[in-house]
């Protein structure tokens, strides 16, 4: 059986949880929790492409807070 996440022929959501960390998700499934749609949808290639484009940091946002903090202390 075929995962649903190797097709091309369905829709596809953008999601992002909490540590602003990108995935995506089938169009025609409740989104897990914890996380959360961004308003973007489309072919499978095309959300992947949108998440290339606008995930430039692939730190979790607790760890970039954290590294912001102690870049803060030591200057």
């Amino acid at each position: 059986m075929t995962s649903v996440f190797d097709r091309e022929d369905i829709l596809f959501q953008v999601v992002v949880n909490h540590e602003e960390q990108y995935s995506i998700w089938p169009d025609y499934k409740a989104v897990p929790q914890g996380w959360r749609t961004v308003g973007k949808s489309g072919m499978k290639k095309e959300c992947l492409a949108y998440i290339e484009e606008v995930w430039t940091d692939m730190r979790p946002l607790s760890l970039r807070q954290k590294m912001a903090e102690q870049a803060a202390v030591t200057h």
